[in-house]
């Protein structure tokens, strides 16, 4: 190929495949001889700036949902609600940035692990000190403290950072049905994968 000739570096690509495959002269010659400038009349090829999107704080608005956790796998539900504290459901999601909404979990006693996972998996805490380890099944959590089991679930979901941070605060779970946040105008949302076969 000549380099005298201003074609695009794409176009330069396909001659050099189209000789390589064995095309006709002719064809070579005149994909040589085409300019950016007749592909695209009218447009400029220098220059051409595409402009990402990044919302400002101002711009960034929050919903509110109400999960019913009845019936449901505790991790199948934790990935879902942790996608909406983080934004990723909505078409401004950045990953830098808070853009998630408001999530409620009520009836979170009445969460499921399936495969005997209550006696399989545990929960380790430790207070720092030596021989502070503390271990718990992840059954007993969930009879004696549900809300903590399922914020631990999703915590784990979240970046670890304060990002993650921030991001939890927007979640709210309760153990019973009722939740005192009505004034919110919380919107129900449904996870149909998430229940219990």
């Amino acid at each position: 190929m000549n380099s005298g000739f201003a074609v695009a570096p794409a176009i330069a690509v396909s001659c050099h495949s189209a000789l390589v495959r064995g095309c006709p002269p002719a064809l070579v010659s005149f994909l040589m001889n085409i300019h950016p400038e007749n592909l695209f009349p009218g447009s400029r090829t220098e220059g051409l700036r595409v402009r990402t999107y990044s919302p400002k704080a101002s711009e960034i608005t929050r919903a509110w949902f109400v999960v019913d956790a009845e019936g449901m796998v505790l991790g199948r539900v934790a990935t879902e609600v942790a996608r909406i504290l983080r934004g990723k459901h909505k078409p401004t999601y950045t990953p830098h940035m808070d853009t998630g909404d408001h999530v409620i979990v009520i009836n979170a006693d009445k969460i499921v692990l399936t495969s005997n996972k209550g006696d399989k998996l545990f929960v380790h805490r430790h207070s720092g000190y030596p021989g502070g380890l503390r271990t718990q099944s992840y059954g007993k959590l969930l009879a004696n403290k549900p809300e903590e089991a399922v914020r631990g679930a999703i915590r784990g979901m979240l970046p670890h950072n304060r990002l993650g941070r921030q991001q939890l605060t927007k979640l709210k779970v309760y153990a019973g049905g009722v939740h005192p946040h009505a004034a919110q105008n919380p919107e129900p949302i449904e996870f149909t994968h998430a229940k219990a076969r």
